[in-house]
């Protein structure tokens, strides 16, 4: 006998990748998921590739593990996909001690992170509300 099969969390058009124990603060880290959050794609690895920011290297790598999944695991359109959800969470904080003058110490915190990329397939009437043609009233 083997466990019951686990249900899928995500909807039929919907892929993710998660990135745990990320060497960087989760404020930090929220700075570089919100310039991704519901852009297409390619933009998004587009913003990621040019961003001066260090952690962006590996949240482009996260972002494009989920693009992967959606092509390969649940054969969706690459060219469709924009990325629903941007999530970072709290993970492990590592101390350490700083000595300082007349014998005392100072604690120094260093945080860690999680980070879970959602994409999403959407139709092209979807991602581009604005080139509707738009009708007068008469």
């Amino acid at each position: 006998m083997s466990k019951p099969k686990h249900p899928r969390a995500l909807g039929e058009t919907e892929a993710q990748a998660i990135t745990r124990n990320i060497r960087v603060s989760p404020r930090k880290l929220n700075l570089v998921a919100g310039l991704i959050r519901n852009q297409p794609a390619s933009q998004a690895v587009a913003t990621l590739t040019f961003s001066k920011r260090r952690i962006a290297l590996q949240v482009k790598k996260t972002l494009e593990s989920a693009i992967a999944n959606a092509e390969n695991n649940h054969q969706l359109d690459v060219d469709q996909l924009v990325v629903t959800h941007a999530e970072v969470g709290k993970s492990i904080v590592m101390r350490r001690f700083h000595a300082r003058g007349r014998g005392r110490s100072a604690r120094i915190e260093k945080f860690f992170s999680h980070l879970k990329i959602v994409v999403a397939e959407k139709a092209k009437a979807e991602t581009a509300p604005d080139s509707a043609p738009k009708q007068k009233a008469a």
